[in-house]
């Protein structure tokens, strides 16, 4: 449907009719509570979106409308108060049907080389596209709607790593994107990465100690060790480094907003000032 419909840089937006709009608002619990002029500024902002950014479908995977709508509308939650320029530099999206297998090498700060194989269902290049499993970007199976009970749960891989092409806009993944000064008064890089090491620092002591509970038969990765981490206020990844502990806690900024502030105050307000208050605790 939209394919016919793509622009180059600046072109005027996709119209999207209001039947379909209505239908991406059913599959996004979140949006319901939202004001209607706010659903409307996102819709419009999808619609950009949509106009910018070419999606492709790859290994016989073909991306109707509906399902390119889903995409964009998650992928402006982020930039929903900051400004689809905040994306740019980049067009590309790549939807695999489901989880991909990647392959790379990476060396140690001490000069190791290690040979990784890995199955993703998510990855953002600096510079280069976004890469999804539509498996997992879904309807349902996207966990797009405010949870506020405790425990970590299933996240949002789009709001991941569209996280990330914010991250990466200032050409390092650090978990520190770059700030504006006219929408980011007051939020300064030195306090953010200050507080950001902190927070991550302490969750990944939780995790520490959460991993020396797992018995040595239980698989630490398989589902048989979830409830040794449910209370945790952030997925377990987060603890992998700083950018990977920004783009999980944008995942939980938007969908389960009150554990990540219970747990991590200062942090969970240097975010709602990056991300303008657009996250789940602001209608």
């Amino acid at each position: 449907m939209f394919a016919t419909l793509r622009r180059l840089l600046g072109a005027p937006p996709v119209e999207l009719p209001q039947a379909l709009w209505d239908q991406q608002l059913a599959a996004l619990p979140l949006l319901q509570a939202w004001p209607a002029p706010r659903r409307e500024a996102l819709r419009a902002l999808a619609g950009s979106f949509l106009a910018q950014k070419s999606m492709t479908g790859v290994r016989g995977l073909e991306l109707t409308g509906p399902m390119q709508l889903h995409i964009a509308t998650q992928a402006c939650l982020p930039i929903s108060r900051l400004g689809l320029h905040w994306y740019r530099g980049w067009s590309g999206i790549v939807v695999y049907p489901a989880a991909f297998r990647v392959r790379r090498t990476v060396s140690d700060p001490d000069g190791t080389v290690h040979e990784l194989d890995a199955e993703l269902t998510g990855e953002a290049w600096e510079g280069g596209p976004v890469v999804l499993s539509w498996e997992a970007a879904a309807p349902g199976a996207d966990a797009l709607s405010p949870q506020d009970g405790g425990g970590a749960a299933a996240g949002n891989v789009v709001i991941h790593e569209f996280a990330h092409k914010l991250d990466l806009l200032d050409g390092a993944a650090d978990g520190t994107p770059p700030f504006d000064r006219a929408l980011h008064a007051g939020l300064e890089r030195a306090r953010w990465q200050d507080t950001l090491h902190d927070a991550l620092e302490r969750f990944s002591a939780e995790v520490d100690l959460r991993d020396s509970e797992v018995p040595a038969q239980v698989d630490p990765d398989s589902p048989a060790a979830d409830r040794y981490y449910a209370t945790l206020p952030l997925d377990p990844y987060a603890a992998t480094d700083a950018a990977e502990f920004f783009a999980v806690s944008s995942e939980s900024y938007f969908l389960r907003p009150q554990p990540l502030r219970a747990a991590f105050g200062q942090w969970f307000a240097l975010l709602d000032a990056f991300y303008r208050g657009a996250g789940g605790l602001s209608p």
